[in-house]
């Protein structure tokens, strides 16, 4: 916009995950604040974090996702220092900006690592720039303007990432090429994914962007028949999810004569602990048991075309160049009432809502 200060530094921002034993209580204790999820739900999900060490891979995922993207973005001519800072474990959005703010930056763009329209995967990301500009000016006296890219969920980068990782994960399976393709993603409330996207767009933005994906990637892979299903399912059993799970899911496909399967996680950027624990875990070893052929397709996010489409975003931004785009389901981001919500677009679920498991 005329009159406005350049960008000059670019911020992933993120979800955040314990690095170790001592960190996972406290870390799914920030996740649930406020959503009513019973201790014996936090008690399980630390179990899966304690399998591991208590460690997530996701902030450690995000720290190479930055260095490649300094690296990608200094090779397009573009001095641009990228930030890191967290919604629920250190490094904290709140510490990031603020340092932010002392080194001088005035106007950054933030790349959000979600795809995606949605409470958790949009909305609820402009809560965090708001909340961490206010805590910098409470700290600091001054805050930089902070700018979220738009959803990329149908980036021809994106999708061609994906859909090598199922062209990957095909080639372990004897016949892979007749396995059955099954694209997942984080399940939410259904009165959540009503109100997903403005009220004059009907809501579903975000089931309507996923079920987009993942017909883009079966396009893109040849695979006319394909399914979309949901995991990591947290909310008590009398309120309402996105379903099917895909363990259940499995069990169907097992009872139509499917032996194999390649499961991709379309709704996830990296492969953080929720997909290597729901998938690697219990879907494969549930797989097993019913004698299916199982594999996982690696997410976007390890791809070097990810970083790449990272800088187009930042390009359209900076340059105001044309946006590349596959779908035709609605999307926001910098559009969407600049670093705001449309009034009533994407609220959150009623309490109890989703959990963690990553």
């Amino acid at each position: 916009m005329s009159g406005e200060p350049p960008f000059d530094a670019v911020l992933v921002l993120s979800f955040g995950g314990p690095e170790g034993p001592d960190e996972v209580r406290p870390f799914l204790e920030n996740v649930t604040r406020g959503r009513g999820v019973p201790p014996e739900r936090l008690d399980a999900v630390e179990e899966h974090y304690q399998h591991f060490g208590g460690v997530s891979p996701i902030n450690e995922l995000n720290r190479r996702l930055v260095a490649d993207l300094s690296r990608a973005l200094r090779e397009a001519g573009r001095e641009l220092p990228v930030y890191f800072g967290n919604r629920n474990w250190h490094p904290l959005a709140e510490d990031t900006v603020e340092g932010m703010a002392r080194d001088g930056v005035r106007r950054a763009l933030v790349f959000a690592t979600s795809a995606y329209g949605g409470y958790s995967a949009c909305r609820q990301y402009h809560e965090d720039i708001a909340r961490a500009r206010a805590a910098a000016v409470e700290r600091t006296g001054s805050a930089p303007d902070l700018v979220k890219l738009r959803h990329f969920y149908d980036h021809p980068l994106f999708v061609a990432s994906v859909a090598d990782g199922v062209r990957a994960a095909r080639e372990k399976l004897d016949r892979g090429h007749e396995a059955r393709l099954v694209f997942t993603a984080h399940s939410i409330p259904e009165s959540a994914d009503r109100t997903a996207g403005p009220p004059e767009e009907g809501g579903h933005r975000y089931s309507r962007q996923m079920g987009e994906a993942a017909r883009l990637v079966a396009d893109a892979v040849d695979a006319p028949e394909h399914d979309l299903v949901w995991q990591s399912r947290s909310g008590p059993p009398q309120i309402p999810w996105l379903e099917p799970d895909i363990v259940d899911h499995l069990d169907d496909l097992h009872d139509r004569g499917v032996g194999a399967v390649v499961v991709s996680p379309v709704g996830f950027v990296s492969d953080h602990l929720e997909v290597v624990w729901d998938l690697d875990n219990e879907a494969a070893e549930h797989a097993e048991k019913l004698g299916m052929g199982f594999a996982r397709a690696a997410s976007a996010g390890a791809d070097p075309r990810f970083v790449q489409m990272i800088v187009e975003l930042i390009a359209e931004q900076v340059d105001g160049v044309a946006p590349r785009e596959l779908g035709t389901a609605p999307r926001a981001g910098v559009g969407c009432n600049g670093a705001l919500c449309h009034p009533g677009c994407c609220e959150p679920a009623k309490r109890p809502t989703q959990g963690p498991s990553r």
